[in-house]
C-alpha cells in the first residue's frame, strides 16, 4: 500500500469515526431531555442500569442507523477540504487515475461494509431486545402496550394439523376457546377442543382444561372428555405474535429459520420480516455506491467551495433515506415483492454513481 492510500485511508476512517461520535452525542442529548421524566418516575431505578440497559443499546442502535450518513458526510467533507487544498492537484499531476485514486476509498468502504454486516446481522438485533424489555418495563404505559393479547389466531403445525385459539395472553401464558385438528387430506380425522389452555414456561407443557377429545372412524366416533389435560405441542406462545419489532430483535439466522417455519406454518404475510431480513445487507453494502457518489461530488474543486458539496451532499443523502424508507413500507405490503423493493434504492442510486463515475473519470 503506497503512503498516498495510507494517507488517504487514514482521513477516510478518521473522518468517518469523527462524524459518527458528533452524532449520537446528539441522539442521546435529545432522548434524555424527552425521557427524563419518565426514568424518574421509578425509584428503583439506578443510573447504572439506565446506561447498561437502555443508552449502550441506544447508542449501538443509532450508531448503525447513522452509519450510512455520517459516512456519506465525512467522505464528501474530507475529500472537499483535500481538494480545497490541490492535494488532488497534486495526485493528477503525478499520472495517478481516477479511478487508481478510488482505491483507498473502497479499501475503507469495505471495512466498514464488514464492520456494518457485522453489527446489522449479530449485534444490533441483541441490543434491540433488551431496549424493547427496558423500554416496556419503563418507558411505555401499560396500557400502551397492545401486543400481549392475540386474537381470533389459526396455525398449521405440519401437514393436515392445525390449530385455533379465540384469546391468548402473553403475560399470563392462558387462554381460551382452544383448537386442535389433524386431517387425512380434507377428512377430518381427530379434534381436542378445550375452553382453557394454559402454558408452562418451565417444562414447555400444555394443560387444558374442560377438554374434549373426539376421534373420527368411518361408521362411529370416540369421544372423551374431563377437567385436565396435559399434552404437548410443537409451537409456544411467542409463535402466536407475529409484529414488526420482533423481526428487530432476532439475530439474522434465528430470523430466516423463524420465516421458514412461519411458511411451513401456513402464515401469509411474512414481508416485514423479509423487509427486516434484506435490509441488514443492503445497507452495510450501500457504503460502496455513497462512497462513490461523495468522491465524485467533491474531487473537483468548486466554485463557492465546501459548501456546495456539503449541502448537494446531504440532500443527496436524504432522498436516499426517503426513498429506502418508502421502499422498506411497500415491501412490506402482502404480496409485494421484498426483495425487489428492498434492493431499489441501491439500484437507484448505483446507477447514478455510476454515471458520475463516468462523467469524472472522463
Amino acid at each position: 500500500m503506497r503512503i498516498l492510500d495510507k494517507y488517504i485511508l487514514k482521513k477516510y476512517l478518521g473522518s468517518f469515526f469523527f462524524t459518527l461520535f458528533i452524532l449520537i452525542p446528539i441522539a442521546i442529548a435529545i432522548d434524555v431531555s424527552e425521557k427524563i421524566d419518565k426514568f424518574l418516575r421509578h425509584t428503583n431505578l439506578s443510573i447504572g442500569e439506565i446506561i447498561e440497559d437502555y443508552y449502550v443499546n441506544f447508542i449501538i442502535y443509532y450508531a448503525n442507523t447513522f452509519m450510512p450518513l455520517a459516512l456519506f458526510i465525512s467522505v464528501i467533507f474530507f475529500t472537499s477540504k483535500l481538494s480545497s487544498n490541490t492535494e488532488i492537484i497534486a495526485i493528477n499531476s503525478a499520472s495517478i487515475s481516477f479511478t487508481r485514486f478510488l482505491k483507498p476509498y473502497f479499501i475503507g468502504a469495505t471495512l466498514v461494509t464488514i464492520f456494518a454486516l457485522f453489527m446489522n446481522h449479530m449485534v444490533v438485533p441483541r441490543g434491540n431486545k433488551t431496549l424493547t424489555k427496558f423500554s416496556n418495563k419503563y418507558l411505555v404505559s401499560k396500557h400502551k402496550v397492545n401486543d400481549n393479547v392475540v386474537k381470533y389466531f389459526s396455525m398449521k403445525l405440519g401437514e393436515g394439523r392445525y390449530i385455533y385459539i379465540q384469546n391468548f395472553g402473553l403475560r399470563t401464558n392462558r387462554g381460551y376457546h382452544f383448537s386442535y385438528e389433524e386431517y387425512d387430506g380434507l377428512k377430518l380425522k381427530y379434534r381436542l377442543t378445550a375452553n382453557e389452555i394454559n402454558w408452562s414456561k418451565k417444562d414447555s407443557v400444555f394443560t387444558l382444561k374442560q377438554y374434549t377429545k373426539r376421534k373420527i372412524f368411518n361408521d362411529l366416533d370416540s369421544i372423551q372428555s374431563g377437567k385436565k389435560f396435559d399434552t404437548i405441542f410443537d409451537f409456544s406462545p411467542r409463535d402466536l405474535l407475529y409484529v414488526d419489532y420482533l423481526s428487530r430483535e432476532m439475530p439474522s439466522k434465528e430470523l430466516y429459520e423463524f420465516i421458514q417455519k412461519s411458511k411451513r406454518r401456513g402464515v401469509k404475510n411474512l414481508n416485514s420480516y423479509y423487509v427486516e431480513l434484506y435490509k441488514r445487507t443492503t445497507l452495510p453494502l450501500s457504503s460502496y455506491i455513497l462512497t462513490l457518489i461523495a468522491v465524485c461530488l467533491a474531487f473537483r474543486k468548486k466554485r463557492g467551495g465546501m459548501g456546495i458539496n456539503m449541502a448537494v451532499g446531504i440532500a443527496l443523502m436524504f432522498i436516499y433515506v426517503f426513498f429506502m424508507k418508502v421502499a422498506e413500507v411497500l415491501g412490506a405490503v402482502a404480496g409485494s415483492n421484498s426483495l425487489v423493493y428492498v434492493w431499489m434504492p441501491n439500484v437507484i442510486f448505483g446507477a447514478l454513481s455510476f454515471y458520475l463515475y463516468i462523467k469524472s473519470k472522463n
